[in-house]
C-alpha cells in the first residue's frame, strides 16, 4: 500500500510541477537579452555576471539594478508565450524562434517576434487587429505551452 501511494505521489508531483515550454536557444530566455531593459524600450544583451534562474529558465541582465528589479517581480518581466514569436503563436500555434531586438511592450507585457530575411513579424502584428491576435495567441498558447 505504501509503495502504491509513493508511486502516485511521484506521478502527481511530476505532473503538477511541470513548467511551460520556454524558448531558450542559446541557453537563456530572449537569447540572453535583458528582459527588464525591454521595459525601458531597449534591447540590451545581458551579461553572465548578472544572471539568475527563474521557473527553471536562465535569464541574463545588463546590470545588477535590472537583475534586482527582476528578482522583485519576475512574473512581470517573463516574455509572453515562453519567449517564442507572438505572431506565430497567434497565427499558427507554432513555436518559432525570435530576434531579440524585435519586441513590443503592450499592456505591461513583453512580446517577442521573429525578424529575419525580410520577414519582420512585429510589423505584421502591428498591421492587424493586435487585440484579436493577442486573444488568439493566448488561446493557442494554452493548448501548446507544455509540448
Amino acid at each position: 500500500m505504501k509503495s502504491i501511494f509513493l508511486i502516485w505521489l511521484i506521478a502527481t508531483t511530476s505532473i503538477f510541477s511541470q513548467t511551460q515550454d520556454y524558448n531558450t536557444k542559446g541557453d537563456f530566455i530572449a537569447k540572453g537579452y535583458d528582459v527588464v531593459a525591454y521595459f525601458n524600450n531597449e534591447a540590451k544583451e545581458g551579461l553572465k555576471q548578472f544572471s539568475t534562474t527563474y521557473d527553471g529558465v536562465k535569464f541574463k541582465f545588463s546590470s545588477q539594478e535590472n537583475l534586482n528589479t527582476f528578482l522583485d517581480n519576475p512574473t512581470k518581466y517573463v516574455p509572453q508565450y515562453g519567449g517564442y514569436c507572438a505572431y506565430a503563436i497567434a497565427l499558427s500555434s507554432k513555436k518559432v524562434d525570435i530576434n531579440p531586438k524585435t519586441f513590443e511592450i503592450r499592456d505591461g507585457k513583453l512580446y517577442l517576434f521573429y525578424n529575419s530575411w525580410g520577414n519582420n513579424t512585429l510589423k505584421k502584428w502591428l498591421k492587424k487587429d493586435v487585440k484579436g491576435l493577442q486573444k488568439q495567441a493566448d488561446k493557442n498558447w494554452e493548448a501548446i505551452k507544455f509540448g
